[in-house]
């Protein structure tokens, strides 16, 4: 869509503008919309505090590297490589528009920034976190049904909590999710996470308190019958890590990275497993196969008989030290002269 403007171009105006696209156009996340929308009012408060008009046009490359070297003090790397990219999304699509000729964040150079694997349990971790206890309450059986299904499907903890009653098609296996900027896609669901939600759904309002009434269509409930938010599956699960003896600071973004390398370690094709994690390029989903190597070699450096070893002469080349060794010397000089 175009928009018209007049001669000059507020930043504000083009701010909006651009986050209307975000939300209206391209349907991203209320949470990206508002990541972009912070990053634009971070540079425009800085920008706007020295220069002489506010016009967006008239940012510049340095505008924009004097604005990240103010960042390097009291942000990461990665933190600043975000900004970066918010601007530079920022004037493309601007320069779509025909407002700006150029775009000035693409001059400047992105922060590098260490890669970090992604968090993962073992196998025989995930399965302890999974595992009945305590007296299957209610509320036992709905977060059990839970940590099968951020392990089983590799689901977002924002898409687990947005699943409804009729997200799950219980003949054919297929959780239908709706994942960033509100694409959906189907994702298998394993036998043993569709037992643990048939399970729940059986005691649902048994978890309600009294005098509440349950939400008509969100799958995970609360005790007041509402929808079950992030930050309550969050809690769970480090409260679950803690007392499994999984890990101290456990997240559920470790359960989604957990299911994309366990997969690939079985084999899994790289093609499937982006599909079924809702990556829109193959390189995000790729990292897992670092993981994976690294797993490999700690199982080849601990069980392999040679892998501690060092290494081994090949028959030929023992004896040839071995002759090297033995041999006579000559007179250095007469060989010289021969």
């Amino acid at each position: 869509m175009r928009y018209k403007i007049s001669m000059s171009l507020p930043w504000d105006q083009a701010a909006d503008l651009f986050t209307a696209h975000l939300a209206d156009e391209r349907r991203m996340a209320d949470k990206t919309v508002e990541t972009y929308t912070a990053a634009l009012a971070e540079f425009a408060a800085f920008y706007l505090a020295h220069a002489p008009t506010d016009d967006a046009r008239q940012v510049t490359a340095d505008d924009i590297r004097d604005y990240l070297a103010d960042l390097y003090d009291r942000n990461k790397a990665a933190s600043i490589a975000k900004k970066l990219a918010a601007l530079r999304s920022f004037f493309a699509f601007l320069k779509r528009q025909k407002w700006v000729d150029d775009n000035p964040a693409r001059a400047v150079k992105t922060p590098k920034v260490r890669r970090t694997l992604p968090a993962i349990v073992s196998v025989d971790e995930a399965l302890r976190l999974v595992a009945p206890h305590g007296d299957d309450t209610p509320q036992d059986i709905r977060d059990r049904a839970i940590l099968e299904m951020l392990y089983g499907s590799g689901l977002r903890v924002s898409e687990l909590v947005a699943l409804n009653l009729d997200s799950i098609d219980h003949e054919s296996r297929i959780v239908r999710v709706l994942g960033k900027g509100s694409k959906e896609r189907l994702v298998p669901v394993g036998s043993h996470a569709a037992r643990a939600v048939d399970n729940w759904r059986r005691v649902r309002t048994d978890i309600l308190r009294r005098g509440h009434a349950p939400d008509a269509h969100a799958l995970f409930i609360s005790r007041e019958g509402t929808r079950l938010s992030v930050r309550s599956v969050q809690r769970m699960v480090r409260a679950r890590g803690l007392e499994t003896g999984t890990r101290e600071s456990l997240h559920p973004h470790a359960l989604r990275h957990s299911f994309a390398t366990h997969l690939l370690s079985s084999g899994a094709d790289l093609r499937a497993i982006q599909e079924m994690l809702g990556h829109a390029s193959l390189s995000t989903t790729q990292r897992y196969t670092h993981v994976s190597i690294d797993a490999l070699s700690r199982v080849y450096d601990n069980a392999h008989p040679f892998a501690q070893q060092p290494p081994r002469m090949s028959a030929a080349a023992d004896k040839h030290t071995n002759t090297a060794a033995t041999a006579p010397q000559g007179d250095p000089n007469e060989a010289s002269t021969k």
